[in-house]
Protein backbone atom coordinates (compact mmCIF):
# COMPACT_ATOMS: atom_id res chain seq x y z
CA UNK A 1 0.00 0.00 0.00
CA UNK A 2 1.40 3.38 -1.00
CA UNK A 3 2.13 5.89 1.75
CA UNK A 4 0.30 9.26 1.50
CA UNK A 5 3.32 11.07 0.09
CA UNK A 6 3.91 8.33 -2.47
CA UNK A 7 0.29 8.43 -3.64
CA UNK A 8 0.54 12.13 -4.44
CA UNK A 9 3.89 11.71 -6.17
CA UNK A 10 2.46 8.86 -8.24
CA UNK A 11 -0.43 11.08 -9.36
CA UNK A 12 2.06 13.38 -11.12
CA UNK A 13 4.61 10.75 -12.15
CA UNK A 14 3.23 10.11 -15.64
CA UNK A 15 2.60 13.77 -16.40
CA UNK A 16 5.11 15.59 -18.57
CA UNK A 17 3.90 19.10 -17.83
CA UNK A 18 1.71 20.43 -15.03
CA UNK A 19 0.12 23.79 -14.22
CA UNK A 20 -0.55 24.38 -10.51
CA UNK A 21 -2.93 27.14 -9.43
CA UNK A 22 -0.82 28.37 -6.54
CA UNK A 23 -2.38 30.59 -3.88
CA UNK A 24 0.53 30.53 -1.44
CA UNK A 25 -1.42 28.37 1.03
CA UNK A 26 -0.49 24.99 2.50
CA UNK A 27 -2.71 22.92 0.17
CA UNK A 28 -1.48 24.34 -3.12
CA UNK A 29 2.06 24.47 -1.70
CA UNK A 30 1.99 20.70 -1.19
CA UNK A 31 0.78 20.23 -4.78
CA UNK A 32 3.55 22.51 -6.03
CA UNK A 33 6.23 20.56 -4.17
CA UNK A 34 4.92 17.16 -5.29
CA UNK A 35 4.52 18.21 -8.92
CA UNK A 36 7.96 19.82 -8.98
CA UNK A 37 9.53 16.60 -7.74
CA UNK A 38 7.76 14.64 -10.48
CA UNK A 39 8.01 16.88 -13.57
CA UNK A 40 10.82 19.32 -12.72
CA UNK A 41 11.05 22.08 -15.31
CA UNK A 42 7.74 20.90 -16.78
CA UNK A 43 5.97 22.68 -13.91
CA UNK A 44 4.31 26.08 -14.15
CA UNK A 45 2.82 27.82 -11.10
CA UNK A 46 0.15 30.47 -11.67
CA UNK A 47 -0.96 32.91 -8.98
CA UNK A 48 -3.76 35.45 -9.41
CA UNK A 49 -3.22 38.97 -8.12
CA UNK A 50 -6.77 40.25 -7.64
CA UNK A 51 -8.69 42.72 -5.45
CA UNK A 52 -9.78 39.78 -3.27
CA UNK A 53 -6.27 38.33 -2.82
CA UNK A 54 -4.78 39.10 0.60
CA UNK A 55 -1.48 40.91 0.01
CA UNK A 56 0.16 38.67 2.62
CA UNK A 57 -0.76 35.55 0.62
CA UNK A 58 0.50 36.97 -2.67
CA UNK A 59 3.87 37.88 -1.14
CA UNK A 60 4.16 34.40 0.38
CA UNK A 61 3.37 32.74 -2.98
CA UNK A 62 6.03 34.75 -4.80
CA UNK A 63 8.69 34.06 -2.16
CA UNK A 64 7.95 30.33 -1.91
CA UNK A 65 7.88 29.74 -5.67
CA UNK A 66 11.18 31.59 -6.00
CA UNK A 67 12.74 29.57 -3.19
CA UNK A 68 11.62 26.32 -4.87
CA UNK A 69 13.03 27.45 -8.20
CA UNK A 70 9.64 27.03 -9.89
CA UNK A 71 8.60 28.89 -13.04
CA UNK A 72 5.95 31.25 -11.75
CA UNK A 73 3.43 33.56 -13.43
CA UNK A 74 1.56 36.21 -11.45
CA UNK A 75 -1.58 37.20 -13.36
CA UNK A 76 -3.44 40.44 -12.62
CA UNK A 77 -7.17 39.84 -12.68
CA UNK A 78 -10.23 41.76 -11.50
CA UNK A 79 -13.24 39.72 -10.36
CA UNK A 80 -15.10 42.96 -9.71
CA UNK A 81 -15.45 43.38 -13.47
CA UNK A 82 -18.24 40.76 -13.27
CA UNK A 83 -21.49 42.20 -11.90
CA UNK A 84 -22.67 38.75 -10.82
CA UNK A 85 -19.69 38.50 -8.49
CA UNK A 86 -20.02 42.09 -7.21
CA UNK A 87 -23.59 41.44 -6.06
CA UNK A 88 -22.19 38.81 -3.67
CA UNK A 89 -24.85 36.10 -4.04
CA UNK A 90 -24.70 32.74 -2.25
CA UNK A 91 -22.95 31.26 -5.31
CA UNK A 92 -20.43 34.13 -5.56
CA UNK A 93 -17.53 31.67 -5.61
CA UNK A 94 -18.94 29.95 -8.68
CA UNK A 95 -18.62 33.10 -10.79
CA UNK A 96 -15.14 33.86 -9.45
CA UNK A 97 -13.79 30.35 -10.02
CA UNK A 98 -15.46 30.16 -13.42
CA UNK A 99 -13.52 33.24 -14.54
CA UNK A 100 -10.24 32.06 -13.05
CA UNK A 101 -10.58 28.47 -14.28
CA UNK A 102 -11.17 29.73 -17.81
CA UNK A 103 -8.03 31.84 -17.57
CA UNK A 104 -6.01 28.91 -16.23
CA UNK A 105 -7.13 26.63 -19.05
CA UNK A 106 -6.25 29.26 -21.68
CA UNK A 107 -2.76 29.64 -20.21
CA UNK A 108 -2.38 25.86 -20.16
CA UNK A 109 -3.34 25.57 -23.84
CA UNK A 110 -0.90 28.35 -24.78
CA UNK A 111 1.86 26.54 -22.87
CA UNK A 112 1.01 23.07 -24.21
CA UNK A 113 0.01 21.80 -20.75
CA UNK A 114 -2.78 19.26 -20.35
CA UNK A 115 -2.77 18.78 -16.56
CA UNK A 116 -4.14 21.74 -14.56
CA UNK A 117 -4.57 21.28 -10.80
CA UNK A 118 -5.62 23.25 -7.72
CA UNK A 119 -5.57 22.67 -3.96
CA UNK A 120 -9.09 21.76 -2.80
CA UNK A 121 -8.84 18.91 -0.29
CA UNK A 122 -11.40 16.23 0.61
CA UNK A 123 -12.49 17.98 3.81
CA UNK A 124 -13.21 21.21 1.91
CA UNK A 125 -15.94 19.40 -0.04
CA UNK A 126 -17.97 18.90 3.14
CA UNK A 127 -18.93 22.59 3.09
CA UNK A 128 -20.74 24.85 0.62
CA UNK A 129 -18.41 24.89 -2.40
CA UNK A 130 -20.04 26.35 -5.53
CA UNK A 131 -16.56 27.26 -6.78
CA UNK A 132 -15.62 23.60 -6.94
CA UNK A 133 -18.39 23.00 -9.49
CA UNK A 134 -16.93 25.71 -11.73
CA UNK A 135 -13.49 24.08 -11.53
CA UNK A 136 -14.91 20.68 -12.51
CA UNK A 137 -16.82 22.19 -15.44
CA UNK A 138 -13.64 23.79 -16.77
CA UNK A 139 -11.54 20.62 -16.44
CA UNK A 140 -9.32 21.73 -13.53
CA UNK A 141 -8.36 18.77 -11.32
CA UNK A 142 -8.12 18.60 -7.51
CA UNK A 143 -5.67 15.79 -6.66
CA UNK A 144 -5.90 16.21 -2.88
CA UNK A 145 -9.68 15.80 -2.94
CA UNK A 146 -9.54 12.98 -5.48
CA UNK A 147 -7.03 11.04 -3.36
CA UNK A 148 -8.95 11.61 -0.14
CA UNK A 149 -6.48 13.88 1.66
CA UNK A 150 -8.00 15.79 4.56
CA UNK A 151 -6.58 18.92 6.23
CA UNK A 152 -4.48 17.03 8.77
CA UNK A 153 -3.11 14.78 6.00
CA UNK A 154 -2.10 17.81 3.93
CA UNK A 155 -0.31 19.46 6.85
CA UNK A 156 1.54 16.21 7.54
CA UNK A 157 2.65 16.15 3.90
CA UNK A 158 3.72 19.80 4.13
CA UNK A 159 5.82 19.03 7.18
CA UNK A 160 7.46 16.11 5.37
CA UNK A 161 8.22 18.35 2.40
CA UNK A 162 9.85 20.96 4.65
CA UNK A 163 7.12 23.53 4.02
CA UNK A 164 5.52 25.85 6.57
CA UNK A 165 2.94 23.31 7.71
CA UNK A 166 1.76 25.48 10.63
CA UNK A 167 0.76 28.36 8.37
CA UNK A 168 -2.79 29.54 9.26
CA UNK A 169 -5.53 28.88 6.73
CA UNK A 170 -6.55 31.77 4.52
CA UNK A 171 -9.42 32.72 2.24
CA UNK A 172 -10.25 35.42 -0.27
CA UNK A 173 -11.12 38.83 1.14
CA UNK A 174 -14.65 38.66 -0.28
CA UNK A 175 -15.44 35.98 2.30
CA UNK A 176 -15.30 38.70 5.00
CA UNK A 177 -18.40 40.39 3.55
CA UNK A 178 -21.87 39.08 4.40
CA UNK A 179 -23.67 37.32 1.53
CA UNK A 180 -25.98 39.69 -0.31
CA UNK A 181 -24.00 42.82 0.57
CA UNK A 182 -22.34 44.24 -2.53
CA UNK A 183 -18.56 43.89 -2.79
CA UNK A 184 -16.65 47.14 -3.16
CA UNK A 185 -12.98 47.61 -3.89
CA UNK A 186 -12.45 50.04 -1.00
CA UNK A 187 -13.99 47.58 1.48
CA UNK A 188 -11.67 44.79 0.35
CA UNK A 189 -8.67 47.11 0.72
CA UNK A 190 -9.80 48.14 4.22
CA UNK A 191 -10.08 44.51 5.30
CA UNK A 192 -6.67 43.60 3.89
CA UNK A 193 -5.01 46.60 5.55
CA UNK A 194 -6.71 45.82 8.87
CA UNK A 195 -5.73 42.16 8.93
CA UNK A 196 -2.12 43.02 8.08
CA UNK A 197 -2.03 45.44 11.01
CA UNK A 198 -3.55 42.90 13.41
CA UNK A 199 -0.98 40.29 12.36
CA UNK A 200 1.74 42.84 13.09
CA UNK A 201 0.45 42.88 16.69
CA UNK A 202 1.12 39.16 16.95
CA UNK A 203 -2.28 37.67 16.09
CA UNK A 204 -1.76 34.41 14.23
CA UNK A 205 -5.28 33.63 12.97
CA UNK A 206 -7.49 36.63 12.39
CA UNK A 207 -10.42 37.76 10.27
CA UNK A 208 -11.98 41.20 9.97
CA UNK A 209 -15.64 40.71 9.08
CA UNK A 210 -17.63 43.61 7.63
CA UNK A 211 -21.01 43.87 9.33
CA UNK A 212 -22.74 46.73 7.51
CA UNK A 213 -23.93 47.38 3.99
CA UNK A 214 -22.04 50.68 4.04
CA UNK A 215 -18.79 48.84 4.84
CA UNK A 216 -18.03 51.00 7.90
CA UNK A 217 -18.63 48.50 10.75
CA UNK A 218 -16.19 45.66 11.36
CA UNK A 219 -15.90 42.69 13.71
CA UNK A 220 -12.57 41.09 14.65
CA UNK A 221 -12.42 37.31 14.91
CA UNK A 222 -9.32 35.95 16.67
CA UNK A 223 -8.29 32.90 18.63
CA UNK A 224 -9.65 33.22 22.22
CA UNK A 225 -6.15 32.78 23.62
CA UNK A 226 -5.16 35.94 21.68
CA UNK A 227 -8.00 38.15 22.90
CA UNK A 228 -5.55 39.72 25.34
CA UNK A 229 -3.46 41.10 22.47
CA UNK A 230 -6.54 42.72 20.96
CA UNK A 231 -7.66 44.28 24.24
CA UNK A 232 -4.15 45.46 25.14
CA UNK A 233 -3.95 47.29 21.81
CA UNK A 234 -7.60 48.34 21.64
CA UNK A 235 -6.91 52.08 21.52
CA UNK A 236 -4.35 51.72 18.71
CA UNK A 237 -6.62 49.33 16.79
CA UNK A 238 -9.55 51.75 16.90
CA UNK A 239 -7.34 54.52 15.56
CA UNK A 240 -5.67 52.41 12.88
CA UNK A 241 -8.53 50.38 11.42
CA UNK A 242 -10.46 52.37 8.76
CA UNK A 243 -13.93 51.63 10.15
CA UNK A 244 -16.44 53.77 12.05
CA UNK A 245 -17.02 51.03 14.63
CA UNK A 246 -14.99 47.92 15.51
CA UNK A 247 -15.95 45.06 17.85
CA UNK A 248 -14.34 41.85 19.06
CA UNK A 249 -16.32 38.64 18.46
CA UNK A 250 -16.26 36.79 21.80
CA UNK A 251 -17.09 33.50 20.05
CA UNK A 252 -13.58 33.61 18.58
CA UNK A 253 -12.26 32.77 15.13
CA UNK A 254 -14.56 30.63 13.00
Amino acid sequence: MLMPRDRLATYFMRKKRVLVAYSGGVDSGVLLKAAHGAVGDGLLAVTFDTPTTPGHDLLCAVKTAKRMGVRHLVIRYDELSDGRFRKNPADRCYWCKRMMAGRLMRIAREQGIRCVVEGTNAEDLEGHRPGYRALREAGVKSPLAELGYRKTDVRALAKGYGLDWRKPSSACLASRIRTGVGIRRETLSAVDESEDYLRSLGLTQVRVRVDSEEGDVARIEAKPREFGKVLKNASAILKRLPFRRVSLDLRGYS
